[in-house]
């Protein structure tokens, strides 16, 4: 790496050095000795401090760590709100580049200067984003003519783009890797792969003749559709870094009162286009990953009537068919109610794995369908939140200590669903997204209703095969029972009872520990150095309490 490209690698490692070895402290090492409620006492300041951190460094460093902090911004499903309100501005706060820095780089992708490759092209951006930004411009008469628009917008990537991004994603595998060594997080989550996927998506993202194609293949799939609008390329004046795009820009999906004033009732809105997004997953596979309100234009035409123009095709996603045998299986399990069913289908996407605890997660889904299942968002907004408490109380573990992987594409998935459901619920709040799931989920049972066939005739097999089997197994039961030799294994209570055992061996080595973390916690605050000094000190009680356990 060269000098400045070291810098950053560094600056982005004492970073997630630092933020980690406080989680740690506060969410793994205090809880072991009893002091939960001390480190909850902070956790909403240290969240804050941590977003406040990363928002910081990633306006200066720019690059990926934008980007990483967009998507934890969008998660407002697993993210926590003080992180996520905080790194929000990410998504409108993103500087540009001098414009004598994208000059150069334009013009030296296009091989002409910007005044011979076009007939204006303005200064000023429209837009900023993570690895490039764009400027409006008009195509020389001629361009026009051919290209059938005259109006344009050029992206251009920021220089040095592809360097930055090889460092970013050095800096994300390393601490990825750590990560993994975390056996409470390698058992859940496969961060190396998470960040592999991240990492196909951004080198995609760069390439904007990737991104060009992709706009076509969607265009070809929604051809004929009256719903959707996709801007046409201007491949003469396009290159990887380089995109030169018809000028589509219209009302901004999320803008209800622009959407009002042009006649057009937002609450119609929504449905279409949550339709319209299920039709890409479910149909051809190919889907828009990004359909974030920037994204998407309202385009009034002529007779009242309107449609939706999808721009910025960088992040897109596909449905493999592994994938959609797994949904398939999800959607019928869902229907039916079906804890083991849902499980299975789980392990079929590649969601779960191989070291989950099924049976607790069985009996938490069946638990969770009895309660909640068959209701709508509106309904649960009605639920006495100690329902829910109740629920979290009694699972909560199970749910925590999941440990699942995001199989690939499915990421994207997840992202297109948050964001589909955000957008047509800001639209209209009385919005419920399994309405325009239903008619999909219908259609793809039919679509598969040969394999559904084959499935419930591999499972009346396997039916008859237990039935077979089980008068040997119960004599075998019995056998065991009469010789005295008969076992019962719970694997929940021998959990619980290990680690009483181990917390009573640890207890004395434990207690020097706990004074010097008290101290340099309740200090940490008001006297930051002393606090740390403190915590400090106390590693070694604390390795010898964690030696202690381990024996």
């Amino acid at each position: 790496m060269a000098r400045a490209d070291r810098a950053r690698y560094r600056r982005i490692l004492r970073f997630a050095a630092r933020e980690l070895a406080i989680q740690w402290w506060f969410e793994l090492a205090l809880p072991k000795i009893g002091l939960a409620r001390l480190a909850a006492r902070g956790r909403t300041r240290r969240l804050t401090r941590f977003a406040r951190g990363f928002r910081s460094m990633a306006l200066e460093l720019r690059g990926l760590m934008i980007k990483v902090g967009q998507f934890m911004s969008s998660r407002l499903d697993v993210l926590p709100p003080e992180l996520t309100s905080e790194l929000a501005g990410l998504q409108d706060e993103v500087p540009p580049e001098p414009f004598g820095a994208i000059r150069a780089v334009a013009e030296g992708e296009l091989g002409a200067s910007l005044e011979a490759a076009f007939a204006r092209f303005d200064a000023d951006p429209v837009a900023a984003a993570s690895l490039g930004q764009a400027h409006r411009a008009r195509l020389a008469p001629e361009l026009a003519i051919d290209a059938g628009f005259a109006d344009v917008i050029v992206k251009v990537q920021r220089p040095g783009i592809d360097q930055i991004v090889e460092t970013d994603l050095a800096a994300l595998r390393k601490v990825a890797r750590w990560l993994s060594r975390v056996r409470l997080i390698s058992d859940r989550v496969d961060a190396p792969a998470l960040v592999d996927e991240f990492a196909g998506v951004c080198h995609d993202e760069i390439d904007y003749l990737h991104e060009a194609a992709s706009s076509e293949r969607f265009a070809d799939a929604f051809a004929g559709d009256e719903r959707v609008a996709v801007p046409g390329i201007a491949w003469e004046r396009s290159t990887r870094r380089v995109l030169t795009l018809e000028d589509v820009s219209a009302i901004k999906i999320s803008d209800t009162d622009g959407l009002r004033a042009a006649g057009i009732d937002p609450t119609e809105v929504a449905p279409v286009f949550a339709a319209v997004m299920f039709d890409q997953v479910f149909g051809d596979g190919l889907f828009h990953a990004d359909p974030h309100p920037g994204n998407i234009f309202v385009t009034p035409r002529a007779g009242g009537s309107w449609c939706l123009t999808f721009i910025d095709f960088g992040m897109m996603g596909e449905v493999p068919a592994s994938l959609r045998r797994g949904l398939r299986r999800l959607v019928i399990a869902m229907g039916s109610r079906d804890g083991a069913g849902l499980v299975e289908a789980a392990r079929d996407i590649g969601v779960l794995l191989p070291s989950a605890d099924t049976n607790e997660l069985e009996r938490a889904l069946s638990a969770l369908f009895d309660r909640f299942g068959g209701k709508g968002f509106a309904e649960l907004r009605d639920v006495d939140p100690r329902e829910y408490k109740a629920f979290a109380d009694e699972f909560g573990d199970v749910v925590r200590t999941l440990p699942v992987q995001l199989p690939e594409n499915f990421l994207l998935l997840i992202r297109a669903a948050s964001l589909t459901s955000g957008v047509a619920m800001s639209l209209d709040p009385t919005f419920n997204v399994w309405d325009s799931v239903e008619p999909y989920a219908e259609k793809l049972v039919r679509d598969e209703g040969a394999g559904f066939a084959r499935d419930l005739a591999g499972e009346a097999l396997e039916n008859v095969k237990i039935a077979w089997r089980l008068p040997r197994r119960v004599d075998s039961v019995l056998q065991k029972a009469e010789r005295g030799t008969l076992t019962v294994s719970s694997p929940q209570v021998e959990r619980r009872l290990s680690k009483l055992e181990a917390a009573l061996r640890r207890t004395i080595s434990a207690v020097m520990f706990a004074g010097l973390a008290v101290a340099g916690a309740v200090l940490y605050a008001p006297v930051e150095a002393l606090g740390v000094t403190l915590m400090v000190a106390s590693v070694l009680p604390l390795a010898h309490a964690l030696l202690a356990r381990r024996q």
